[in-house]
This record gives C-alpha cells, sequence and structure tokens, in this order.
C-alpha cells in the first residue's frame, strides 16, 4: 500500500491541512492535535461530537509553536475571545500538555442524548493512548468522502484491518498497528459540501462492527512522505 493523501488537525474536531510530508514523533504527526478548544463552563475539550459548528472550520500550523483557525467566514485568527464569539459560548484555545483532556459521546446517536464521558491521553488531544496516527485505505473509505473520518494517512489499495498487532514502516517511521478505530457520531455530522448523514455510521455498525480505519502507535520517529510504500 503507498501513502496516497498525508493529513494533519492541528485543533482538535476541526479541519485540517492536506500536507506533502511530515515529521512523526510519538504524539503522532508533528503539530497534530496539539491544540484544542476548552469549554471555559466545563472545562471538557471540545468535539464535534458536542459542537458540531467546529467541522466548519479549519486550522493550520503558523510555526512549531503557532496555530491558526481559520472560520467558516475565511477570517483568521488565534485568540479565544474571537472563537468564543464564534461559538457563542466562552472557549480557550490551548495547547496539549501533561494532562490528558475530558471527551464526551452520545450513545444515542439518533437524538444526541446519554452523553458519557472519558479521559484521554497527555500531549496531545488524542481521544485515546492505543492510536496516535490513523489509516485508512482507499479501498475501505469507497465513496465516502475522507473529511468525515479524519485520517492521517489515506493508502492506496486494501487491507489496513489485516495488518492489526504487525509492526510497519512508513518512510523512515516505524509504526506498531494497534487496532481498528471505532466511530462515533462525529463521521455522520454536516461539514462544508456534506450533509448530515446517520447512514453513514449506521452501516459501519452494521457492515463493519463500528469500525473504520486503525491507529497506530509511533515505535521510532521519522519522516512520512505521499508515495511512500507501507511495508
Amino acid at each position: 500500500m503507498i501513502v496516497r493523501q498525508l493529513w494533519r488537525y492541528p485543533v482538535k474536531s476541526l479541519g485540517g491541512e492536506q500536507l506533502e510530508s511530515s515529521a512523526a514523533d510519538e504524539n503522532g504527526l508533528l503539530g497534530d492535535r496539539g491544540w484544542g478548544l476548552v469549554d471555559n463552563a466545563t472545562g471538557n475539550v471540545l468535539t464535534a461530537r458536542r459542537e458540531p459548528q467546529l467541522l466548519f472550520a479549519s486550522a493550520r500550523l503558523a510555526g512549531p509553536d503557532d496555530v491558526e483557525v481559520v472560520l467558516p467566514d475565511g477570517s483568521v485568527t488565534a485568540d479565544s475571545d474571537v472563537l468564543s464569539a464564534w461559538l457563542r459560548r466562552p472557549v480557550t484555545l490551548q495547547r496539549a500538555g501533561d494532562d490528558g483532556g475530558t471527551y464526551e459521546n452520545p450513545r444515542d446517536i439518533e437524538n444526541d442524548t446519554d452523553w458519557v464521558a472519558w479521559q484521554g491521553p497527555g500531549q496531545a488531544w488524542h481521544d485515546s493512548g492505543n492510536s496516535r496516527v490513523s489509516l485508512v485505505s482507499t479501498t475501505t473509505i469507497g465513496d465516502w468522502d475522507v473529511r468525515r473520518f479524519r485520517p492521517n494517512v489515506v493508502l492506496d489499495g486494501a487491507g489496513e484491518d489485516d495488518l492489526v498487532g504487525t509492526r510497519m514502516t512508513l518512510g523512515s517511521v516505524t509504526l506498531d498497528i494497534t487496532g481498528r478505530i471505532t466511530r462515533c457520531v462525529m463521521v455522520s455530522r454536516p461539514q462544508p459540501g456534506l450533509d448530515r448523514d446517520l447512514d453513514v455510521l449506521r452501516t459501519i455498525n452494521r457492515a463493519r462492527d463500528g469500525r473504520l480505519s486503525v491507529g497506530a502507535l509511533v515505535a521510532n520517529p521519522g519522516v512520512v512522505a505521499v508515495g511512500d510504500v507501507l511495508h
């Protein structure tokens, strides 16, 4: 399988930026989920599960230690007050640290009710300590828009599920493929050019046991680029 696309999402749940190459360390691709919007009222890291409006903005790195948010109107900001006004709730744009974030997900995906919360790992705003890089194949995605799934690596080919439990190299990065990624209501949320579509999650639940793409931990840092072959 060959790397067809590389994606980084500097602010959790916001749209990301497509890359030609990226360094990767133990936290994943450089800057991936390095920042989040923390709800001042609850202390939780906002995701599109709780705040679907996040999917209509995107983020990009402005430097190794700086991030910019592109709002739906095209304006660019890193100001928490501006972001609070956009979302109509007080939020803080916060870099990930040693303490992991608290996240939420509705058990009832039809009505967005019966919410459950959990604690994620530190150093980047990832949902799980078992994955820092996500990989999915073009065959698995099929006709679905890749933006629904927020993968880091899109591979030409098929068969990523069979890699679980193996150690692979991608460019000069060594990855331990840890497991298949369970999908939540976020894949059904609307975003630019995409309508709300609960059938996406229903299909994944029915046909793929609720899981799509695989997660990996970085065993040895390095650089990955479009065109690299997964060994």
